[in-house]
């Protein structure tokens, strides 16, 4: 692929994960924002609870809080809500591009609409749902913020293996594929990347202390459930977005090169 050809993809990822960020801004703020303040206000109300036992230092603490809040709730939820999702949608578009033009042809005889769809949802299989489904999401303040920083590295770490095992059951994929053909291969490589993180769940640490004793279970599950559809939203929108643009890039070249290919050579007088 030409790298002119690559940098129109770049850009046309990067414009989907713009437009699909807003759909997810969307989510978040109907669906992600309640859980979020519900989460704020029972930290608040434990606070207040702990305060008269905790005398002076109780309200040093409280001034320090209010202090420290340089940007309103009303701001975060809204403008910084949109820049942080934005962002983070073109981001994950020009990357999800790239990995697109890699795998254009490489996964299969796929169209560019449908090679988008399956890069979509193998980037939001690897990249989000299999390290949620073991350290799932938390609003904020509910953890021991004395272990945020064991929490982060182990979350980005299943990242990190999630990405790999499905790089690797790819190339597994494709090398049984010629025994097995493409759709038992296929399952072969799926089951093969579901048992490996079946046993990587099992032998990385849990987070037992990463929401806080007494949190509603409630909310707490209203908050994952609200994650969980930001990010299949803001895949799914870019997938089918994505998807129809890299397709009519990508088309025409591929029929004028077939009917240059098909045109009969020219005899030599």
């Amino acid at each position: 692929m030409h790298a002119s050809t690559v940098r129109n993809l770049l850009v046309r990822g990067m414009l989907a994960g713009l437009i699909a960020g807003l759909f997810a801004f969307g989510v978040a703020y109907a669906i992600g924002e309640p859980s979020v303040d519900g989460s704020i206000a029972v930290e608040e109300a434990q606070a207040a609870h702990e305060a008269p036992h905790a005398g002076h230092g109780g309200a040093a603490h409280e001034e320090a809080a209010e202090e420290e809040e340089v940007v309103s709730r009303s701001v975060q939820s809204t403008a910084g809500l949109a820049t942080g999702v934005l962002v983070y949608g073109v981001a994950l578009g020009g990357i999800a591009s790239l990995a697109f033009s890699f795998a254009l042809g490489r996964v299969g005889r796929f169209s560019p609409r449908a090679t988008a769809a399956l890069t979509a949802a193998g980037a939001f299989t690897t990249v989000y749902l299999v390290p949620f489904l073991k350290y799932p999401a938390t609003p904020p303040a509910v953890g021991n913020p004395d272990t945020i920083s064991k929490r982060t590295t182990l979350f980005f770490l299943m990242i990190l293996l999630s990405v790999l095992l499905g790089i690797a059951a790819i190339i597994i994929g494709r090398r049984l594929a010629p025994r097995l053909g493409n759709w038992n291969a296929t399952l072969a490589a799926g089951a093969g990347f579901i048992a490996v993180v079946a046993v990587a769940f099992v032998f990385l640490p849990a987070n037992d202390d990463a929401v806080k004793a007494g949190f509603p279970a409630a909310l707490l599950w209203e908050f994952r459930v609200a994650s969980l559809a930001i990010q299949a939203v803001l895949w799914a929108v870019f997938g089918i977005l994505f998807g129809a643009l890299a397709q009519r890039l990508l088309a025409p070249r591929a029929a004028d090169a077939k009917t240059e290919a098909e045109q009969p050579t020219p005899a030599v007088a």
